[in-house]
Formats: structure tokens, sequence, C-alpha cells
């Protein structure tokens, strides 16, 4: 738990339509910024005057996946939410309720399992669960599927939408502009939302600062919007043009900014002790908390988050208890707009700090 999980961010503050929808264009969003316990407020568009030639923004390529399918359990509407594909060819799954009896809708939580339970798909295909990924009754499940999935989602398959927001989007709304499709149809059960505000002028104004950008792929599974979970493992690749990138940065003296915890969270779990990156991929389940602290990632670009979002003790390990809490201070009294169609925050190093690189 960190020290925000006592604020409350009133429903107003939902952001439940993309910036393109409620003004001019994706970068038509606030950005609030910490350096340390001070704030400034700026729009997003000023992003290269915030920024300095040498610094590197880590970028997910990771595309969003139609990943809510509905689908029947028994005599019961179920909304199956596709979280990851296992190495054995089962999917991590999430079953939810159809909020109001409406399977194109919004969803709410439902009981994890049984093992056994087979939900009728569309096209006449199955799926069975076969056992929690954690404890006994938990929010994800292993499931076999009776056809290939990718095949499944782009023909039946819609972006996860939660409740805030105020009606489904195509698919297009939740892929940002670094957003690359892979051969096997992989990708996240949900939009990596920090980089959505990008733009192609953006990066393209940004590039002729100075400023580099350095792509890593992190496909991000089911976020538990209700109950606040650590993050389970992910698949991730950090190429080698990208630790290469980073390790020159670090060198150098520029800055190493993650956009998104999505690629702090695979930076840092491609890390070598003194601080370097190595080009690596897999599984990673690693979690930043304060306790283990941030090794590569000097600064963050991310939405805002809920104030008991387990995410928070990452942007804690990055900019310290009071930096958090002076800038959430600041984002609830300005009255930014929270969740992926929101505001966002980018944590800084205070200025007068000196980056010590091993």
């Amino acid at each position: 738990m960190t020290a925000l999980a006592e604020l409350t961010v009133p429903d107003e503050l939902s952001a439940r339509l993309p910036a393109e929808q409620r003004g001019s264009g994706r970068d038509d969003v606030r950005l609030l910024v910490s350096r340390g316990t001070r704030v400034s407020h700026h729009a997003f568009r000023q992003l290269p005057e915030l920024l300095r030639a040498g610094d590197v923004l880590v970028v997910n390529t990771s595309a969003t996946l139609p990943a809510a399918v509905s689908g029947r359990l028994g005599g019961s509407r179920v909304v199956v939410h596709f979280s990851t594909c296992g190495d054995d060819g089962r999917w991590a799954v999430e079953l939810r309720t159809p909020r109001d009896g409406d399977a194109s809708g919004t969803t709410l939580p439902r009981p994890g399992g049984p093992a056994g339970a087979l939900v009728e798909l569309p096209g006449g295909q199955r799926l069975v669960l076969e056992e929690a990924l954690a404890a006994e009754g938990a929010r994800l499940w292993w499931a076999r599927v009776s056809c290939a999935v990718p095949g499944l989602l782009d023909r039946y398959g819609r972006p996860i939408r939660y409740g805030y927001t105020e009606r489904d989007q195509p698919l297009g709304v939740y892929q940002t502009v670094f957003a690359l499709p892979t051969a096997d149809g992989s990708g996240s059960a949900e939009m990596p939302s920090a980089a959505r505000p990008f733009t192609t002028d953006l990066v393209t104004e940004l590039v002729s600062r100075g400023v580099l950008f350095a792509p890593l792929t992190l496909h991000t599974g089911v976020a538990s919007t209700e109950a606040h979970e650590p993050p389970y493992p992910e698949r991730f690749e950090v190429p080698r043009p990208t630790a290469g990138l980073v390790n020159a940065a670090r060198a150098g003296g520029g800055r190493v900014i993650a956009v998104g915890t999505t690629a702090v969270r695979a930076l840092e779990s491609a890390t070598v002790a003194g601080g370097g990156v190595r080009a690596t991929g897999g599984w990673t389940d690693l979690v930043v908390t304060p306790g283990r602290g941030v090794r590569t990632v000097d600064g963050l670009l991310t939405g805002l988050h809920e104030p008991r979002a387990s995410h928070l003790l990452m942007l804690e390990a990055i900019a310290g208890e009071a930096a958090l809490a002076r800038g959430y201070g600041e984002a609830l009294r300005r009255l930014y707009l929270w969740h992926e169609f929101g505001d966002v925050h980018l944590l800084l190093p205070p200025e007068n700090a000196h980056n010590e690189h091993c």
C-alpha cells in the first residue's frame, strides 16, 4: 500500500472519452510534471520543451488486442478477457459478468473457476477452464481453447472496456503510434496507455531536438481494476539496439525516461550488475517496489493511477513518496483526468540532482 491509499478520486475526474473526441487531437491532454516535489503544469504538446538532447524515451511497441469476447457459461452470459498465452498454448483468461445483462457493454467481476467449466464461444468454439494461476478462486485461470485465439479475437473480439468509459470504441482508439503488429498475432490485452497522447508530428519534433526513442516490447495482461493486485508474469523483449541506446545514454549523461509502467518493468527486467542493460526476453515476474528500487530508469511518463493501484509502488520507487504525494495532490486540486484516456504525469529527477550512473 502506498502513501496515496487514503486519497479519493471523484468519479467526474474519470476520462470517459478519448482526447480526440473531447478536444482537438490525441495530444490534447494536460501534462503534470514533477521534478522531485516541485510541480508544474503544461500541455502535452509542450513535452519537447521539457526534455533535452540525449534523453532516451523507452517505448512499448506492443499492439492492443481485441481481447474481450462474449460467451455463455451454462445458461448465463459471460465475457471472456483473454490475458496471456502460455508456453503450452493455454491462455490465461478472466471471466466477467455483463453489466445489466448486456454482453456488449461493461462488465462486473465474478469468482474465478470452477475447474472444468466450459464456456461456449462464438463460431461454435469452446473454452475449458483448467486451473487458477495463483490461489484457488483467483481472477485469472489457465484455459484450453478449441481454436487459434488470435483468429477468434480478430473475428469476434473487441477492446476491453471498463465502466468509467462512456461507450465502446473501435480498436484503433486503443493503439498507440508505436504499436507494431506481430506475425503470431500476440499483443497486449490492454493498451500500454502512457504512449497514447503521442502523435507522429510530436515524435518528429522530439527527434529533431535530439531526443532518442528506444523500443521494447511487453505484452500486458488483464489489469485488476477492482482488486489492484500486482501484475502477473508477462512476456517481454529488450532488443540489442535498445540496450545499446540506453547504455550509451547513461554513459553520456542522458536521462532514461520510460513511457509507461510496462516499459519500466521490461527495462528493469533486463538490468545487469552495475546498472547496465542487456538484450534479453522471455517472461518477467518483476514487481518494482520502493524496496527493490530502480537501476536504469531515471524518469517516467505515465497516466494517473487509482490511489490503491499497485503501479504506484513503482512510481514511488522512481520519484519517492513525497514527490508522488505532492504530484497527486496537485492533480486532484487542478482537476486532472484519470485512466487510459486521461491526462499524463511526467516524473523527472530534481533539477539539482546529479545522476550518478555506475
